[in-house]
């Protein structure tokens, strides 16, 4: 017995619709003149979130390496939105911080966000973001095995 998800391409699905959105926050982001990249965004929505947090966890919640987290940290440096703070415990590690400009930057940005956010949602319930989290907890968790 074939089973459903043989023949249906659902992570193609998701790898579109990931790509539509990035696209579509981008073009937000051009058109607003925000001198930002989607990966950039991340970055700063996560340390508003959660400050003086390091590198290595910015990669594990963003699922991004190392490397390209650095980079996108030094970028953001030297944009005057984030800055490093060396711990009082360990000099050789350090933790990341929005700056009082990167704080700024993300109230400005995150309206843009919050209407693509509602763009794409469109008319569906919170049933049906249930649904969704359900469904795709459940592949992320399957894959993780």
């Amino acid at each position: 017995m074939t089973h459903p998800s043989d023949t249906r391409a659902y992570f193609f699905k998701i790898d579109t619709t990931i790509k539509k959105i990035r696209n579509a926050l981008q073009k937000q982001f051009t058109d607003a003149g925000f001198d930002l990249t989607v990966d950039q965004w991340v970055i700063i929505d996560h340390l508003y979130r959660n400050p003086g947090i390091s590198q290595n966890t910015i990669s594990e919640m963003t699922t991004k390496d190392a490397p390209t987290v650095t980079r996108i940290i030094d970028l953001l440096s030297q944009k005057g939105l984030t800055e490093r703070r060396m711990t009082d415990t360990d000099r050789r590690k350090f933790l990341v911080y929005l700056t009082k400009v990167g704080e700024a930057k993300y109230s400005e940005v995150l309206p843009v966000v919050s209407a693509m956010r509602r763009k794409g949602w469109g008319d569906l319930s919170d049933d049906d973001y249930q649904q969704f989290v359900r469904i795709m907890d459940s592949i992320y968790s399957n894959i993780s095995e």
